[in-house]
């Protein structure tokens, strides 16, 4: 498997990157999710919770990873048949939605922590607060956090959905080029 892009099929760092990112993704809303269903005030949830703000802050060091990678591996292959242009200006605002969730979601969680005046620990580096403690702003801007974290499932499920589509329906080349094995 080639490491750049091919005219048919994404290179081993962009298929990498795709699949851990979802993996990363899947254990941040399960995590957090997991934590609602343990009282408050327990270890569990304060451990989950941990798991969740550890694997929000991967996403985004892994984002801008993910971006070099996307730059450096050459134009993506093309699909066959072409879509139409609606389509491809549809997926292009999709996928750069993808991104603006995937930087802003782990900046806002820690804006949260920072208002919160809690620590943000990750692999056992302290990271500095971006803002002073406020728990008014904090709750405000949880409120913003959770509101994208629920729009982040209709947007991860939307591109599954259209990946899908194209697969069974349209029958084109999207999800083949993106599959760690190819078809």
């Amino acid at each position: 498997m080639s490491w750049k892009n091919t005219t048919d099929r994404y290179g081993s760092p962009s298929i990498g990157m795709h699949w851990l990112m979802l993996l990363l993704l899947v254990g941040v809303y399960a995590f957090i999710n997991l934590a609602d269903v343990f009282p408050k005030g327990s270890q569990l949830r304060a451990d989950l919770k941990t798991w969740h703000y550890l694997l929000g802050l991967c996403v985004w060091a892994l984002v801008v990873i993910r971006l070099a990678i996307r730059f450096l591996s050459g134009p993506p292959p093309g699909i066959e048949p072409q879509i139409s242009l609606w389509q491809r200006r549809l997926a292009g605002a999709i996928h750069v939605a993808l991104y603006v969730f995937m930087i802003a979601m782990p900046l806002l969680g820690w804006l949260v922590l920072s208002a919160k005046g809690s620590p943000i620990g990750i692999f056992g580096l302290q990271l500095p607060a971006l803002i002073g403690a406020d728990k008014a702003l904090a709750g405000s801007i949880k409120d913003i956090h959770e509101t994208i974290g629920t729009a982040g499932y209709y947007l991860i499920g939307l591109h599954a959905a259209a990946a899908l589509l194209h697969h069974y329906v349209i029958r084109d080349n999207t999800l083949v080029r993106m599959l760690p094995l190819g078809r």
